[in-house]
């Protein structure tokens, strides 16, 4: 039997902001403090499952976090992906990075090169300016 998607029944979630077709969730990774996931509400596994009017209304949310994460974290880069191998439910990463993380200028995915800054980010400074850059709750696409 395959186990649930942890997208669609997540254990414990921070969720930043939500309208009826996604969430913006807080990671919570210390080694990385700001990382945030633009999560699809409804299962599907890729990009192309969705109508196009969903595309661009999904892509809007992710650049809506990375301004928001400029614009509270003034990090040295922004990472975007969307891998989906292990987790095939289409989501978005948002990560600030700096040049002191673990593995500045690799991929957090990397073996790390340090110990790594340390940094935390305010939450609630980071549901404002979502609340700002992105659109009202219950407006979707």
């Amino acid at each position: 039997m395959n186990a649930p998607c942890p997208l669609c029944h997540p254990d414990r979630e921070t969720v930043l902001w939500q309208d009826r077709s996604a969430r913006v969730v807080l990671v919570g990774d210390p080694a990385y403090p700001g990382f945030c996931r633009v999560i699809w509400q409804a299962h599907v596994a890729e990009m192309t499952d969705l109508a196009p009017a969903q595309r661009r209304h999904l892509m809007e949310l992710v650049f809506g976090v990375e301004t928001a994460l400029r614009q509270v974290l003034r990090p040295t880069k922004i990472n975007l992906a969307s891998l989906g191998n292990q987790v095939p439910h289409v989501h978005w990463h948002v990560i600030p990075r700096f040049a002191d993380d673990a593995s500045f200028p690799d991929a957090i995915w990397a073996a790390p090169r340090r110990a790594g800054g340390q940094r935390s980010v305010d939450a609630a400074a980071l549901r404002q300016a979502l609340r700002s850059t992105l659109p009202a709750a219950g407006e979707t696409a």
